[in-house]
């Protein structure tokens, strides 16, 4: 908070009365009374710098410039500072509008997928450059799986290993766009929300805004549908009808599922940071056990 608040003054803010509005992979802080919020991230991968974390943070603010100069109901980037990621005191931040929150709209997941459609098919045209699914973060679960053989307390060792091998026949799609493109063909790639949108869909006191675009990726659609099951999908197949896109996959939708599950293990590695982790993410180990290995793909 203190260095959210220190930038924004150095950056000509008044800030007199600044209120943490969330707390758990970022500490999210109105710089009361700019209407200004900066997004901190708090809890990293062990692998990610602060120079790989800007990286990621300038996609972010170009694409939600873009989204918003085409009408896109999101949370653009404030335009009281220059839109750029801001490092100080071992932190990297970005600066956002102010938009005051409908506390009594409870959220309606399954109306939100029918959406992800509309965001895809505003999407499509960005002109930015991205990286093939750098939302999986394929470095990440390389180190984590491996980290987590120190941490039999986390992750069962037989569970472990059978993540282990399912990470070694699914790492090569994730890494290489060509082992994709191979492995699933006709499956377009385009720019993709990157973390689970459905969830991430703001409820503003004058409408409903997508937000949180910070891994922003290029990929399939599927990726944004992982692990939300048949409800959603069947939501997020009428929004593509309606706008004339194409439905999810049911191939890639095993896939990307599979990966995410990888990714959920591994993120137990940031526990010892937030350890209310372990209580959020275990329960998931048991539907990832009833999955086919690797998503059904043939070793």
């Amino acid at each position: 908070m203190d260095a959210a608040v220190g930038a924004g003054r150095e950056l000509g803010l008044t800030v007199s009365d600044a209120t943490v509005l969330h707390d758990v992979f970022s500490v999210v802080v109105h710089l009361a009374p700019a209407p200004v919020v900066v997004r901190v991230p708090t809890i990293l991968p062990h692998c990610e710098s602060l120079d790989a974390l800007a990286h990621r943070q300038r996609a972010e603010l170009d694409v939600t410039r873009w989204l918003a100069a085409r009408g896109t109901p999101e949370i653009p980037p404030s335009p009281l500072v220059p839109p750029e990621p801001v490092q100080r005191d071992g932190f990297s931040m970005t600066f956002w509008q102010f938009v005051a929150e409908d506390r009594d709209q409870e959220p309606d997941y399954v109306a939100n997928s029918e959406s992800v459609a509309d965001l895809h098919a505003a999407l499509r045209d960005y002109p930015g450059h991205l990286s093939f699914l750098s939302a999986a973060d394929p470095q990440f679960v390389t180190e984590g799986l491996t980290l987590l053989e120190k941490h039999p307390d986390l992750v069962d060792p037989a569970d472990l290993d059978r993540a282990q091998r399912e990470w070694r026949q699914l790492e090569p799609l994730v890494r290489s766009r060509a082992a994709f493109e191979d492995a699933f063909p006709g499956i377009d790639l385009q720019p993709i929300h990157g973390d689970s949108p459905t969830a991430n869909i703001f409820s503003g006191m004058d409408g409903d805004l997508y937000s949180d675009f910070e891994l922003i990726t290029l990929g399939p659609i599927e990726w944004d549908l992982a692990a939300l099951g048949p409800d959603h999908e069947a939501a997020y197949d009428r929004g593509a009808k309606r706008n004339g896109t194409r439905p999810l996959n049911e191939e890639v939708l095993r896939f990307v599922n599979a990966v995410g599950m990888l990714r959920i293990i591994a993120t137990l590695t940031l526990a010892p940071q937030l350890p209310v982790l372990v209580d959020y993410l275990t329960p998931a180990l048991d539907l990832w056990r009833a999955m086919p290995f690797a998503g059904g793909m043939a070793d």
